[in-house]
């Protein structure tokens, strides 16, 4: 079977797909050329907000009609949403957000003898963590882990609470176990991922935290560096990162998640933590990381916002000086308390705050780069473009002149910024 698999959204959903692809090429399949005819279409959806479902049903679309008679498969949280709707417009295996390997299997069936199948659970039931094996696809450095799944915050504007259900994590051993495995496979660099790291364990005898699976990690990750995935502020404590910088594994870059920078908004999300406590974790942890990176995720023009609101976000968002930022126009979703609230922005105002936050981001990403020049940086080489292209340990992207460095983890010294990226001479 030829297919073509394709993902929107988070890392959590990049991970799944590569889990999927692996058990597909375990049972032979291959991967459709460029410009060949797949057997079947697979996409792994998106709903985090209106603007992510358009995208999924979009990509449905597309593939489906590049790839007549093909089997039109989808999975992930516009699927768990929505599966009428993939019915209507040709997926004919629709999946949720569980049972990966069911799927594949359903997959490879409609392929084979042309049978659909409509697999989707009720997620608050789910119990028990989905163990899928770590990794990527052939060719890279870099592995992902999922350690976590679920969340139960209940922000007031999400839709994972819905499509993701309680939470899970991957026990301690299984954590040290599939460490080994992809240490041994080569890679250079693992990511722990999550649709809510910062709460990884709670479900798990005993309650180990986040630096105990991140210790776990690291006894077994021989000379791997460990890069997280978004985290919640609330857990980064005095003793979280003392715990975890001892490890002397851990990549200098913490994505938070902020969403606003106004006290009352922050409230009206149900987020929670203030701009104070979020601010003493910044300061944390750049004392015990010097020189980190820190990226946050900041939403423009939820109801109620005014534009005081607007201009207290913009003047913390300087304040904190983040490295980097993913900005977002607030999108409804229907059966999210935040789609009832009064004050709703019109789109053309959600749009304007969101340019005038990301020409905030801009300029500070910019002076990011820019205090780098002259520093040393742990970098790991993946790519090559007219030298040796890799990602420092604060996720900066690092170019330097010397070939033939894949896979290689190399001290750069840092000369120049060139666009997005940073210009550096090995040590």
């Amino acid at each position: 079977m030829k297919y073509i698999i394709t993902t929107l959204g988070c890392k959590v959903n990049q991970y799944e797909t590569q889990a999927m692809e692996a058990m597909l090429q375990a049972d032979g399949h291959e991967p459709a050329a460029p410009g060949e005819l797949a057997d079947a279409v697979i996409v792994n959806t998106c709903a985090v907000t209106a603007e992510s479902g358009r995208k999924s049903r979009q990509t449905i679309r597309r593939l489906r009609d590049e790839n007549p008679g093909a089997v039109v498969a989808v999975s992930g949280c516009y699927s768990q949403l929505s599966p009428e709707e993939s019915a209507e417009i040709g997926a004919a295996v629709i999946f949720g957000t569980n049972d990966r390997a069911g799927f594949v299997r359903a997959v490879e069936r409609a392929a084979e003898r042309g049978e659909g199948c409509r697999e989707i659970d009720a997620p608050f039931r789910r119990r028990d963590f989905e163990r899928l094996p770590a990794g990527a696809v052939a060719g890279r450095t870099r592995a992902m882990l999922k350690i976590q799944d679920g969340c139960v915050n209940f922000c007031s504007y999400c839709v994972i609470p819905y499509t993701r259900g309680r939470l899970r994590s991957l026990p301690l051993e299984d954590a040290a176990q599939e460490t080994r495995r992809i240490r041994d496979e080569g890679y250079r660099e693992i990511v722990l991922t999550g649709i809510e790291v910062a709460s990884y364990g709670v479900d798990l005898p005993g309650k180990p935290g986040l630096a105990d699976v991140i210790e776990t990690v690291a006894e077994n990750a021989g000379d791997m560096r460990i890069r997280l995935g978004s985290l919640e502020p609330t857990v980064i404590t005095e003793a979280f990162c003392r715990r975890v910088k001892a490890t002397g594994k851990l990549c200098r870059h913490f994505h938070l998640s902020l969403q606003s920078g106004c006290d009352r908004t922050l409230k009206a999300m149900n987020r929670k933590y203030d701009t104070a406590a979020f601010f003493a974790v910044t300061e944390r942890l750049r004392a015990h990381f010097p020189g980190c990176a820190l990226t946050t995720d900041l939403i423009t023009g939820f109801p109620g916002e005014t534009e005081d609101d607007h201009a207290e976000t913009l003047r913390f968002i300087e304040r904190c000086a983040f490295a980097d930022m993913h900005v977002f126009p607030y999108s409804r979703r229907p059966g999210t308390p935040a789609d009832k609230l009064p004050d709703q922005c019109p789109n053309a105002l959600k749009a304007r705050r969101a340019h005038e936050a990301q020409a905030v981001a801009a300029r500070l990403h910019r002076a990011f780069l820019e205090r780098s020049v002259g520093e040393t940086l742990p970098v790991l080489f993946e790519t090559a473009e007219d030298g040796s292209l890799g990602h420092s340990d604060t996720y900066l992207l690092v170019k330097v002149r010397e070939s033939g460095l894949r896979g290689e983890m190399r001290n750069v010294r840092v000369t120049g910024v060139e666009n997005e990226r940073l210009l550096g001479e090995i040590i």
